[in-house]
């Protein structure tokens, strides 16, 4: 049961990766190629996304577990909402990042990328009977190590060596929103076109770094009540690679 519970996760996490590679028609240029086309893909991209869902609760009601059921579908929902989140802020081309401190980018960051992990996580201990305590230590290493992870890749255009002027990255990355807060708004809206150096010569970087750091610890932490073991080991092995610059 949990490992059809795992395959579960994955369909779950395939199905939405398959959703966000729908294209906006409106942006389209010539260049991007024939505009049936698109529309076409964007309808394989639906359906395509859409039936992996359908297995995903199909495979879920199989374990006939109404509180596995309640926690995956919840999950569902929370990314629906990250994700109508992150879409609904982003329509503009080059827009500036929204006006938000880290404790709503950790809020955003929970719902698109941690909830499923952290559900998920908890939701095994359910399958395998563990008491309450034990669900909530899994569900907090599945959150925080997810966490960890999101800091992990919105830290490397600015820690990798080889990073250039040209390297992409996201405006409301943990980077940009801590140098944001440290900085001011007005201040930010100003150094926008030359925002990457400013970052990396400010504090958000090395603020960013501790907070993947301390998702991290909080992760391991979580592992303790876990008897010593292989799975232990490869689950914190998870994190050290998070949490490693």
């Amino acid at each position: 049961s949990q490992r059809s519970l795992a395959e579960i996760t994955e369909l779950i996490h395939t199905a939405f990766l398959v959703h966000r590679g729908i294209v906006n028609i409106g942006e389209l240029k010539s260049c991007d190629g024939p505009l049936k086309d698109m529309q076409f893909g964007n309808k394989m991209a639906v359906l395509s996304g859409d039936f992996l869902l359908a297995n995903a609760c199909t495979s879920l009601a199989q374990l006939q577990n109404t509180k596995v059921v309640e926690l995956i579908s919840s999950a569902i929902g929370d990314l629906v909402q990250g994700i109508y989140y992150e879409n609904s802020k982003s329509s503009e081309e080059n827009c500036l990042t929204d006006d938000i401190g880290i404790s709503t980018w950790k809020e955003q960051v929970f719902l698109s990328h941690s909830a499923l992990l952290a559900k998920s996580c908890q939701a095994a201990m359910e399958l395998a009977k563990h008491s309450a305590e034990i669900q909530d230590m899994a569900f907090q290493y599945g959150k925080h190590m997810s966490m960890s992870h999101k800091l992990h890749s919105d830290l490397q255009p600015f820690v990798k060596e080889s990073s250039s002027d040209t390297t992409a990255f996201s405006l409301n990355s943990a980077p940009a929103v801590l140098h944001q807060e440290f900085l001011g708004r007005e201040a930010w809206i100003k150094q926008i076109r030359e925002l990457q150096e400013a970052i990396k010569a400010g504090k958000g970087v090395t603020s960013a770094i501790d907070l993947c750091r301390q998702h991290g610890s909080r992760a391991l932490a979580a592992l303790e009540c876990f008897p010593p073991s292989e799975a232990r080991a490869a689950l914190a092995n998870i994190v050290y690679a998070a949490t490693r610059f």
